[in-house]
Protein backbone atom coordinates (compact mmCIF):
# COMPACT_ATOMS: atom_id res chain seq x y z
CA UNK A 1 0.00 0.00 0.00
CA UNK A 2 1.23 3.53 -0.72
CA UNK A 3 -0.24 7.05 0.22
CA UNK A 4 -1.20 8.47 -2.35
CA UNK A 5 -3.87 11.62 -1.09
CA UNK A 6 -4.02 13.58 2.14
CA UNK A 7 -6.23 16.26 2.63
CA UNK A 8 -6.23 18.35 5.96
CA UNK A 9 -9.78 20.01 7.66
CA UNK A 10 -7.37 23.24 8.00
CA UNK A 11 -4.47 23.91 5.41
CA UNK A 12 -3.29 26.21 8.26
CA UNK A 13 -2.61 22.78 10.33
CA UNK A 14 -1.45 21.18 7.81
CA UNK A 15 1.84 20.11 9.13
CA UNK A 16 0.01 19.59 12.82
CA UNK A 17 -2.39 16.89 11.54
CA UNK A 18 1.12 15.47 9.72
CA UNK A 19 2.66 14.93 12.41
CA UNK A 20 -0.36 13.69 15.27
CA UNK A 21 -1.24 11.61 12.42
CA UNK A 22 2.14 9.90 11.56
CA UNK A 23 3.07 9.77 15.60
CA UNK A 24 -0.18 7.81 16.43
CA UNK A 25 0.30 5.34 12.71
CA UNK A 26 3.74 4.89 14.12
CA UNK A 27 2.23 2.92 16.79
CA UNK A 28 0.24 0.55 14.47
CA UNK A 29 1.22 -2.52 13.20
CA UNK A 30 -1.61 -2.15 10.65
CA UNK A 31 0.00 -2.23 6.92
CA UNK A 32 -1.94 1.12 6.14
CA UNK A 33 -0.04 2.67 9.11
CA UNK A 34 2.85 1.73 7.55
CA UNK A 35 2.05 3.40 4.23
CA UNK A 36 1.14 6.61 6.04
CA UNK A 37 4.23 6.93 8.43
CA UNK A 38 6.10 6.12 5.10
CA UNK A 39 4.19 9.01 3.38
CA UNK A 40 4.62 11.31 5.67
CA UNK A 41 7.74 14.06 6.35
CA UNK A 42 8.42 15.24 9.64
CA UNK A 43 9.33 13.85 13.18
CA UNK A 44 6.58 11.82 15.58
CA UNK A 45 5.61 13.09 18.88
CA UNK A 46 5.46 11.16 21.45
CA UNK A 47 1.84 9.50 22.14
CA UNK A 48 0.66 8.35 25.82
CA UNK A 49 -2.30 5.91 26.54
CA UNK A 50 -2.33 4.18 23.32
CA UNK A 51 -4.78 1.59 22.22
CA UNK A 52 -5.70 -0.44 19.09
CA UNK A 53 -9.29 0.01 18.40
CA UNK A 54 -10.08 -3.62 16.40
CA UNK A 55 -11.28 -3.38 13.38
CA UNK A 56 -11.56 0.54 13.43
CA UNK A 57 -8.56 1.84 14.41
CA UNK A 58 -6.11 3.17 17.22
CA UNK A 59 -6.34 6.17 19.47
CA UNK A 60 -3.84 8.12 22.05
CA UNK A 61 -2.88 11.29 23.85
CA UNK A 62 -0.52 12.83 21.53
CA UNK A 63 0.31 16.57 22.63
CA UNK A 64 -1.88 16.89 25.23
CA UNK A 65 -5.03 15.88 22.98
CA UNK A 66 -6.80 12.80 22.69
CA UNK A 67 -6.85 11.23 18.88
CA UNK A 68 -8.46 8.63 16.75
CA UNK A 69 -6.96 7.50 13.81
CA UNK A 70 -9.11 4.69 11.94
CA UNK A 71 -11.16 4.08 9.23
CA UNK A 72 -15.17 4.81 8.19
CA UNK A 73 -16.92 3.15 10.53
CA UNK A 74 -14.85 4.52 13.55
CA UNK A 75 -16.14 8.44 12.69
CA UNK A 76 -19.43 7.47 11.59
CA UNK A 77 -19.60 5.42 15.02
CA UNK A 78 -18.37 8.64 16.92
CA UNK A 79 -21.10 10.84 14.63
CA UNK A 80 -18.76 13.03 13.14
CA UNK A 81 -19.39 12.47 9.51
CA UNK A 82 -21.09 15.04 7.47
CA UNK A 83 -22.51 14.84 3.76
CA UNK A 84 -19.81 16.43 2.71
CA UNK A 85 -17.14 14.20 4.14
CA UNK A 86 -19.11 11.50 3.17
CA UNK A 87 -18.69 12.60 -0.55
CA UNK A 88 -15.53 13.24 -0.03
CA UNK A 89 -14.73 9.66 1.04
CA UNK A 90 -17.01 8.23 -1.67
CA UNK A 91 -14.96 9.34 -4.28
CA UNK A 92 -11.68 8.05 -3.05
CA UNK A 93 -13.65 4.73 -2.24
CA UNK A 94 -14.80 4.23 -5.68
CA UNK A 95 -10.92 4.41 -6.71
CA UNK A 96 -10.21 1.26 -4.45
CA UNK A 97 -8.68 3.70 -2.04
CA UNK A 98 -8.70 2.88 1.90
CA UNK A 99 -9.07 5.91 3.65
CA UNK A 100 -7.86 6.21 7.18
CA UNK A 101 -9.10 9.72 8.76
CA UNK A 102 -7.84 11.28 12.18
CA UNK A 103 -10.66 13.00 14.28
CA UNK A 104 -10.24 14.54 17.89
CA UNK A 105 -12.89 15.63 19.96
CA UNK A 106 -14.15 18.81 17.75
CA UNK A 107 -14.28 16.78 14.45
CA UNK A 108 -11.98 15.21 11.38
CA UNK A 109 -8.54 16.92 11.24
CA UNK A 110 -7.28 14.99 8.08
CA UNK A 111 -8.09 12.04 5.05
CA UNK A 112 -5.33 9.95 4.34
CA UNK A 113 -5.89 7.75 1.12
CA UNK A 114 -3.98 4.48 0.99
CA UNK A 115 -3.72 2.88 -2.39
CA UNK A 116 -3.31 -0.82 -2.53
CA UNK A 117 -1.59 -2.32 -5.71
CA UNK A 118 -2.01 -5.53 -6.84
CA UNK A 119 1.27 -7.85 -7.05
CA UNK A 120 1.60 -9.69 -10.25
CA UNK A 121 2.47 -12.51 -8.26
CA UNK A 122 -0.55 -12.58 -6.39
CA UNK A 123 -3.06 -11.86 -9.00
CA UNK A 124 -1.18 -15.25 -10.26
CA UNK A 125 -1.24 -17.14 -7.26
CA UNK A 126 -5.01 -16.60 -7.26
CA UNK A 127 -5.33 -18.04 -10.65
CA UNK A 128 -3.12 -21.44 -9.92
CA UNK A 129 -5.72 -21.84 -6.45
CA UNK A 130 -8.75 -21.57 -8.69
CA UNK A 131 -6.69 -24.46 -10.83
CA UNK A 132 -5.97 -26.71 -7.91
CA UNK A 133 -9.93 -26.80 -7.54
CA UNK A 134 -9.80 -24.11 -4.59
CA UNK A 135 -12.36 -21.15 -4.87
CA UNK A 136 -10.86 -17.72 -3.26
CA UNK A 137 -12.70 -15.20 -1.34
CA UNK A 138 -11.52 -12.06 -0.26
CA UNK A 139 -12.58 -11.01 3.61
CA UNK A 140 -11.37 -7.52 4.62
CA UNK A 141 -12.16 -4.82 6.94
CA UNK A 142 -12.00 -1.95 3.80
CA UNK A 143 -15.05 -0.47 2.97
CA UNK A 144 -16.67 -2.12 0.08
CA UNK A 145 -16.19 -0.17 -3.07
CA UNK A 146 -12.38 -0.68 -2.45
CA UNK A 147 -12.58 -4.26 -1.39
CA UNK A 148 -14.57 -4.98 -4.55
CA UNK A 149 -12.61 -2.92 -6.89
CA UNK A 150 -9.35 -5.00 -5.84
CA UNK A 151 -11.29 -8.43 -5.83
CA UNK A 152 -12.09 -7.55 -9.52
CA UNK A 153 -8.29 -6.80 -10.01
CA UNK A 154 -7.18 -9.97 -8.00
CA UNK A 155 -9.28 -12.55 -9.75
CA UNK A 156 -11.66 -13.00 -7.01
CA UNK A 157 -15.45 -13.08 -7.53
CA UNK A 158 -16.88 -12.84 -3.90
CA UNK A 159 -15.96 -10.21 -2.13
CA UNK A 160 -17.13 -9.17 1.41
CA UNK A 161 -16.12 -5.95 3.01
CA UNK A 162 -16.55 -3.48 5.80
CA UNK A 163 -15.88 -6.96 8.18
CA UNK A 164 -14.79 -6.66 11.60
CA UNK A 165 -13.33 -9.54 13.52
CA UNK A 166 -16.22 -11.53 14.65
CA UNK A 167 -17.98 -11.11 11.08
CA UNK A 168 -14.34 -12.67 9.36
CA UNK A 169 -14.88 -15.51 11.78
CA UNK A 170 -18.40 -16.10 11.36
CA UNK A 171 -17.49 -15.72 7.50
CA UNK A 172 -14.89 -19.02 8.62
CA UNK A 173 -17.53 -21.17 9.55
CA UNK A 174 -20.14 -19.95 6.93
CA UNK A 175 -17.49 -20.88 4.26
CA UNK A 176 -16.87 -23.80 6.20
CA UNK A 177 -20.54 -25.17 6.06
CA UNK A 178 -20.55 -24.55 2.23
CA UNK A 179 -17.25 -25.69 1.31
CA UNK A 180 -15.95 -28.15 3.30
CA UNK A 181 -12.56 -27.68 4.81
CA UNK A 182 -11.17 -23.92 4.85
CA UNK A 183 -8.26 -22.30 4.93
CA UNK A 184 -7.77 -18.40 5.83
CA UNK A 185 -4.58 -16.15 4.91
CA UNK A 186 -4.00 -13.10 7.15
CA UNK A 187 -1.43 -11.17 8.60
CA UNK A 188 -3.20 -8.78 10.80
CA UNK A 189 -4.94 -8.77 14.70
CA UNK A 190 -7.92 -8.34 13.29
CA UNK A 191 -7.32 -11.68 11.11
CA UNK A 192 -6.29 -13.64 14.27
CA UNK A 193 -9.50 -15.15 15.17
CA UNK A 194 -10.48 -16.45 11.80
CA UNK A 195 -6.98 -17.94 11.39
CA UNK A 196 -7.21 -19.89 14.69
CA UNK A 197 -10.82 -20.41 13.69
CA UNK A 198 -9.73 -22.16 9.84
CA UNK A 199 -8.83 -25.79 9.41
CA UNK A 200 -5.54 -24.17 8.37
CA UNK A 201 -4.43 -20.64 8.96
CA UNK A 202 -1.47 -18.99 6.79
CA UNK A 203 0.66 -16.05 8.08
CA UNK A 204 2.37 -13.23 6.50
CA UNK A 205 5.68 -13.33 8.23
CA UNK A 206 6.99 -10.37 6.66
CA UNK A 207 4.24 -7.71 7.39
CA UNK A 208 2.51 -9.77 9.77
CA UNK A 209 1.98 -8.85 13.75
CA UNK A 210 3.02 -11.57 15.93
CA UNK A 211 -0.23 -11.77 16.91
CA UNK A 212 -1.56 -13.15 13.44
CA UNK A 213 1.36 -15.60 13.35
CA UNK A 214 1.02 -16.90 16.72
CA UNK A 215 -2.56 -17.77 15.34
CA UNK A 216 -1.81 -19.56 12.38
CA UNK A 217 -0.49 -22.98 11.61
CA UNK A 218 1.98 -21.80 8.59
CA UNK A 219 4.01 -18.97 8.47
CA UNK A 220 4.63 -17.57 4.89
CA UNK A 221 8.25 -16.02 5.92
CA UNK A 222 8.32 -14.24 2.06
CA UNK A 223 4.84 -12.62 1.91
CA UNK A 224 4.62 -14.51 -1.61
CA UNK A 225 1.08 -16.27 -1.80
CA UNK A 226 2.08 -18.03 -4.43
CA UNK A 227 3.46 -20.22 -1.66
CA UNK A 228 -0.17 -21.03 -0.75
CA UNK A 229 -0.32 -22.95 -3.97
CA UNK A 230 2.68 -24.80 -3.20
CA UNK A 231 1.96 -25.96 0.13
CA UNK A 232 -1.48 -27.28 -1.62
CA UNK A 233 0.04 -29.06 -3.91
CA UNK A 234 2.88 -30.26 -2.23
CA UNK A 235 0.20 -31.52 0.88
CA UNK A 236 -1.87 -33.57 -2.26
CA UNK A 237 1.45 -35.80 -3.92
CA UNK A 238 2.59 -36.11 -0.01
CA UNK A 239 -1.01 -37.92 0.75
CA UNK A 240 -1.11 -39.70 -2.86
CA UNK A 241 2.69 -40.89 -2.00
CA UNK A 242 1.29 -42.27 1.40
CA UNK A 243 -1.16 -44.30 0.09
CA UNK A 244 0.95 -45.44 -2.45
CA UNK A 245 3.67 -46.70 0.20
CA UNK A 246 0.69 -47.59 2.48
CA UNK A 247 -0.75 -50.25 -0.56
CA UNK A 248 2.63 -51.46 -1.86
CA UNK A 249 3.75 -52.25 1.85
CA UNK A 250 0.82 -54.11 2.75
CA UNK A 251 0.26 -55.74 -0.69
CA UNK A 252 3.44 -57.12 -0.02
CA UNK A 253 3.17 -58.76 3.43
CA UNK A 254 -0.10 -59.92 2.15
CA UNK A 255 1.44 -62.26 -1.13
CA UNK A 256 4.35 -63.07 1.34
CA UNK A 257 1.55 -64.28 3.82
CA UNK A 258 -0.41 -65.95 1.88
CA UNK A 259 2.83 -68.14 0.19
CA UNK A 260 3.66 -68.85 3.72
CA UNK A 261 0.50 -70.39 4.55
CA UNK A 262 0.81 -72.48 1.48
CA UNK A 263 4.60 -73.30 2.28
CA UNK A 264 5.73 -71.51 -0.84
CA UNK A 265 7.75 -69.01 1.28
CA UNK A 266 11.81 -68.56 1.55
CA UNK A 267 14.23 -66.95 3.33
CA UNK A 268 14.82 -64.34 0.36
CA UNK A 269 11.36 -64.04 0.12
CA UNK A 270 11.24 -62.65 4.06
CA UNK A 271 13.55 -60.31 3.55
CA UNK A 272 12.23 -59.13 0.20
CA UNK A 273 9.10 -58.49 2.06
CA UNK A 274 10.65 -56.59 4.65
CA UNK A 275 13.66 -54.86 3.89
CA UNK A 276 12.79 -54.72 0.14
CA UNK A 277 8.97 -53.20 0.79
CA UNK A 278 11.28 -50.50 2.97
CA UNK A 279 13.09 -49.61 -0.13
CA UNK A 280 10.39 -49.46 -2.04
CA UNK A 281 8.65 -46.83 0.07
CA UNK A 282 11.66 -44.72 0.45
CA UNK A 283 12.46 -44.50 -3.37
CA UNK A 284 8.86 -43.83 -3.73
CA UNK A 285 9.38 -41.35 -1.15
CA UNK A 286 11.90 -39.21 -2.57
CA UNK A 287 10.11 -38.32 -5.78
CA UNK A 288 8.53 -35.61 -3.65
CA UNK A 289 12.26 -33.88 -4.13
CA UNK A 290 11.75 -33.39 -7.78
CA UNK A 291 10.23 -29.67 -8.70
CA UNK A 292 6.85 -29.80 -9.61
CA UNK A 293 4.92 -26.57 -11.50
CA UNK A 294 1.16 -26.75 -9.41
Amino acid sequence: PKLVAFVPSNPSTEAQTKRWAKSLASRSDHPVSHSIVAGLDGAVAEVDAFQALLGRGVEGVVEGKRMVLGNHRLIKERQQSDARLEAELSGHEAQGRTVTLLADETGVLGIFAVADTIKASSIEAVARLQKLGVVPVMLTGDNVATAQAVGREAGIAEVRGGLLPEDKLAAIKELRERHGATAMTGDGINDAPALAQADIGFAMGGAGTDTAMEAADVVIMNDDLGRIAETIGLSRRTHAVLMQNITLALGIKAVFFVLAVFGSATMWMAVFADMGASLLVVGNGLRLLRKHND
